[in-house]
């Protein structure tokens, strides 16, 4: 009885082993199923990883290209800008002369106008001058004209003519020793021109008349003023008005007399 019950425990453990080890062997090869997908998982996450190593060495790669190109389009935006600002400066200066040169244009236009007017200011004067030559020839003519008839009247002398007070005719010389003589040397104006203010007197270097020297006019008895003796002659002399004045008041035929030093 003993032995049976023995035997029975025995059966038993050995059921119980059985069943143990049929239990383990599941549990091993569902162990060993799920290595086999972990293996596969591992192994598909490998080839994942190098692909993903690939993509990013990749990535790498095109990163380090754009950086260059990022620095080769930096260094490009940076001539570009250093090219427009040079080319800012160009245009601003270009401005600048082209200001300058309207101001320049300007100032030539002014010029030229101011240029013009005084040109043909010039030519109206040539012209004035021109039409007062004329004059001043034909005036020239005229008193050589003159000068060479009173030259000619030799039956008059000329250095010694006085003028009466009281009639303006004229009178025969005077004695060196009368009153009037020592009143000092004294003829007349023969000719008078108001334009070039001066007259001609009848007196010259035979009468001892010598330029400087002062005469004063008279008409009758009344005193008209002085001229000075500019140029002399041998028989006739020019004086100047010593006063603007005089010129409105002497005529021809006038009295000249020599004022004392």
């Amino acid at each position: 009885m003993e032995f049976k019950a023995k035997g029975i425990v025995l059966i038993i453990m050995i059921v119980v082993s059985l069943a143990l080890a049929a239990v383990g062997f599941s549990l091993f090869q569902k162990e060993h199923a799920k290595n086999i997908q972990l293996g596969n998982q591992v192994q598909e996450l490998t080839t994942k990883q190098k692909i993903a190593e690939a993509k990013l060495n990749e990535a790498q790669k095109a990163l380090a290209g754009f950086e260059t190109k990022l620095k080769d389009s930096t260094a490009q935006i940076n001539a570009l800008n250093s090219q427009l600002q040079e080319e800012k400066v160009a245009k601003e200066e270009a401005l600048a002369r082209m200001t300058q040169m309207q101001d320049d244009l300007d100032q030539q236009k002014k010029m030229r106008s101011d240029l013009e007017k005084n040109l043909n200011k010039a030519q109206d004067d040539v012209r004035n001058i021109k039409v007062q030559l004329r004059k001043i020839n034909t005036e020239k003519a005229r008193l050589e004209e003159k000068l060479k008839t009173l030259e000619g009247k030799s039956d008059v002398e000329l250095g010694k003519i006085v003028v009466s007070p009281e009639s303006g005719q004229a009178v025969q010389p005077l004695a060196a020793g009368s009153a009037v003589a020592a009143q000092g040397l004294e003829g007349k104006v023969l000719v008078l021109n108001k334009e070039y203010n001066f007259v001609v007197i009848n007196l010259g270097a035979k009468d001892g008349l010598a330029a400087g020297e002062l005469f004063s006019v008279y008409r009758g008895n009344t005193y008209l003023g002085d001229v000075k003796v500019e140029k002399v002659q041998d028989v006739m002399s020019a004086a100047g008005f010593v006063a603007d004045d005089v010129k409105n008041k002497v005529k021809e035929g006038d009295r000249v007399v020599k004022k004392s030093k």
